[in-house]
Order: C-alpha cells, then structure tokens, then sequence
C-alpha cells in the first residue's frame, strides 16, 4: 500500500503540471490543491509504511525514486514556464543523480539512505540526511514555494496589487528549497568516500 502511495504521488503530481499549461484560474485553482494533495502523500506513505509494518530496502527505494521525479518535474515546467531560472532545475537534477548515484553503491553494499543501517555515519550527516527537522524543513520549503510558484502566476490574480510581493516570496521559498536540496546532499558526498576504499 506505501509503495502504490508512493507512485499514485507521481501521477497527482503529472496532472497538476499538466494543469499548469490550461491558462485558466480554475485550472490553476485544481493544479494548487493537486500540488497540496501530492506532498501530502508523501508524508502518506511513510506513515502508512511504518503503521502496517510495510518498512522495506524497496520502499525506501521507491520513496526517494518518487521524490525525484516529483521534485524535478515541478522545477524544470516552472522554469519552461518561464517562472525561474533555469539554474534550479540543472541543480536540483544534478544533485539527484550525484547522490542517488552513490546512494545505489552503498544499496549494494548493505546499507540504506535512512533508518537504522543508513549510510550516514556520523552524527552531523545523519542529522543533516535523515533527521525529522531538515526532512520536514526541506519539504516545508519546497510545498510552499511549489504552491506559491503556482499562485502567482495564476491567470485570475494578474491584476492583484501585491502580485509581485507574492511572486518574490515564491521565489525567496523556491531559493531556501534549492539550498536545503544542496546542504542535505552534501554528507552523503563526503560519506561516500569510504564506500570505495579497497
């Protein structure tokens, strides 16, 4: 059941996208609430793995695959859509690879991204990869910008006086999101190194 979560999520997220390019207020209304209803699944499914004892190697798996897709499709419409620079996808995609990378050597290895065998062996990395705080924090940033993105730009609100304080609060939500993707993959960069030793 985490696991069909998991990649329900993805699709929640495709359709509010795709909403993104029907330059109506209704759609763009449908394209804020689907965005809402795609992160909360995301908080879904691990709870929905913990409580029926669903935890496994492959929903962690699973989980983080969703995670990028998502996350990666929102940034590079929004800056097709001419909405940022294209400097937010390029990093958020690069970082992808870069730690899911090196996260598929430490799989094969025995060890996981989070939990109990996490790859994180410090207590710095941990805190920085796995820790409540910065998961929610990351996430809190990346919904509110996403959200924000999405209001502002909306074509029904055009007109409104404070749009572009809207637009610039996105865009400060959207800067905190990119920094926090950087900062949580990090350790698992560093941490990496003794995955190849031998």
């Amino acid at each position: 059941m985490a696991n069909l979560i998991s990649i329900l999520r993805i699709f929640v997220a495709f359709i509010a996208i795709g909403l993104l390019y029907i330059k109506t207020s209704q759609a763009y209304a449908w394209a804020l609430t689907l965005t809402a209803v795609a992160f909360a699944m995301d908080g879904l499914d691990g709870w929905v793995a913990r409580k029926f004892n669903e935890v496994s190697d492959l929903g962690s798996v699973v989980d983080i695959m969703g995670d990028r897709i998502v996350e990666a499709a929102y940034w590079v419409v929004f800056a097709a859509l001419g909405w940022i620079s294209v400097a937010f996808p390029l990093i958020c995609i690069t970082r992808a690879f870069v730690t899911d990378g090196l996260r598929s050597v430490a799989l094969a290895k025995g060890f996981t991204a989070f939990g109990t065998n996490s790859m994180q062996k410090t207590a710095i990395g941990s805190f920085i990869c796995s820790s409540k705080f910065m998961r929610i924090a990351y996430a809190v940033a990346k919904v509110v910008a996403f959200m924000l993105l999405v209001a502002a730009y909306n074509p029904g609100w055009q007109e409104w006086i404070y749009i572009e304080e809207l637009r610039l609060t996105a865009m400060v939500f959207a800067a905190a999101a990119i920094v926090f993707c950087v900062i949580r993959g990090l350790p698992v960069v560093f941490e990496s190194r003794r995955l190849f030793k031998g």
